[in-house]
Parts: structure tokens; C-alpha cells; sequence
């Protein structure tokens, strides 16, 4: 499991100890985030780079400690930098 970052361990307390209470979100909500979700992770274009057979090895295996696909981990990497949201 990744180290978690001081906001990540105030959520996780707070979930622990209870703060967190269940919500039935509204249908229009489910379908609004659904049709959002959709538009956002469609994958629609082909890249091809290069880069070198260390870095590669190495993407491949933080996949493997994450359990998804390193195509999965690179797609998302670039997804997390263009939004902003790419924490180091």
C-alpha cells in the first residue's frame, strides 16, 4: 500500500471514527456523474513515445504494486498532470 500524505490519514481517522454518514444520491445526480465519468475516461486516441527501457521496468513494476495495467498507470499519470491534480 502507498504511504498516505497527512489529508490522507485525516480521512481515513475520520472514516474510522465514524464522521461519515451514507447518502442516496438523487437519480439526476447517478445520471449527471455517469455521463460525466463517460466523457472523461474515453479513450479514443493512440500515442506512441519513447522512452527508456529503465523507466519502462519501473512503470511496469508501480503498476504491479497498484494492480492495474501500466498503460492504466501512464494514462492516468497524464490525465492527473493535464488536470492539475498530479500530487509528487
Amino acid at each position: 500500500m502507498a504511504k498516505l500524505n497527512n489529508e490522507e490519514k485525516n480521512l481515513l481517522k475520520s472514516y474510522a471514527d465514524g464522521e461519515w454518514k451514507s447518502i442516496k444520491p438523487e437519480k439526476e445526480d447517478i445520471h449527471k456523474y455517469q455521463k460525466y465519468a463517460r466523457s472523461t475516461f474515453i479513450k479514443d486516441k493512440r500515442v506512441n513515445i519513447r522512452i527508456s527501457s529503465k523507466d519502462l521496468q519501473d512503470m511496469r513494476k508501480k503498476a504491479l504494486q497498484e494492480g492495474i495495467p501500466y498503460q492504466t498507470l501512464i494514462s492516468s499519470i497524464i490525465h492527473k498532470y493535464v488536470s492539475g491534480t498530479l500530487n509528487p
